[in-house]
């Protein structure tokens, strides 16, 4: 744009036609290299046209993948005795992105989720590594499952500290009281992260429920998630 601004100024003797001749007079291969520019990306335009007519194509290929392997998880869902609500079991997505308050490792910040109900009831989470299910995927750069069932005896910030204190951060998924009776609510929790070519960490999938973790645990829900993790990259994050 700036270089075809430049050719017509030169053409229409803006801002003067003394201006123009200093310039071609100091460096006469200006307007040569001006014409280059212009011809080169409107040689490319075309390419920029196909890139921007294809990514919706894209988006709906991903949504579909997405909605069929979710599909299956809620068929899974069903097996559970008794059966989860509908609407309660959760996909997630999630992508480290930096913050001013984390402006080196930054933070998991949550793209999108998958859900049958219309309006989904999630908590506002973004945590730093190690911190929750998703941070410690992140942490340790592996699958996680946890089975926070076994939580629920908890009921005072003084039984919490207590139970953190004799058992690890990570008996409580490195969480502090406030942030635990956020997301107490979700008892079945399974990560796998998503790696980009060099297997560096870039982001996770997450899949919660309220229970029925060993019924989900048992069956091939990991498998789908790590299928839908093989089929994403940085740039596909955009797709979800």
């Amino acid at each position: 744009m700036a270089a075809g601004i430049a050719l017509a100024g030169k053409a229409n003797g803006v801002p003067s036609t003394q201006f123009w001749n200093s310039i071609v007079t100091a460096q006469p291969y200006v307007p040569l290299g001006l014409l280059v520019v212009v011809g080169l990306f409107g040689a490319l335009s075309p390419f920029e046209w196909w890139q921007a007519r294809s990514l919706p194509d894209q988006k709906t290929t991903m949504r579909r993948r997405i909605l069929t392997s979710f599909g299956r998880m809620l068929e899974v869902g069903g097996q559970v005795e008794p059966p989860l609500r509908t609407g309660d079991l959760a996909l997630h997505f999630w992508k480290v992105q930096r913050t001013w308050r984390h402006p080196v490792s930054g933070v998991l910040r949550r793209l999108s989720t998958y859900r049958m109900s219309s309006s989904p009831q999630t908590r506002a989470f973004a945590p730093p590594k190690g911190v929750g299910a998703v941070g410690l995927c992140w942490l340790h750069n592996r699958e996680v499952k946890i089975d926070a069932a076994g939580l629920d005896a908890i009921t005072t910030q003084a039984e919490f500290d207590t139970y953190r204190a004799e058992h690890g951060a990570e008996a409580v998924m490195n969480l502090d009281w406030a942030e635990f009776e956020l997301v107490r609510h979700r008892k079945a929790l399974f990560v796998v992260p998503i790696r980009n070519s060099q297997s560096r960490f870039i982001g996770c999938i997450s899949l919660d429920a309220e229970r029925g973790f060993s019924t989900l645990d048992e069956s091939d829900v990991v498998e789908e998630m790590n299928a839908l993790s093989m089929s994403m990259s940085r740039d596909e994050f955009d797709l979800v």
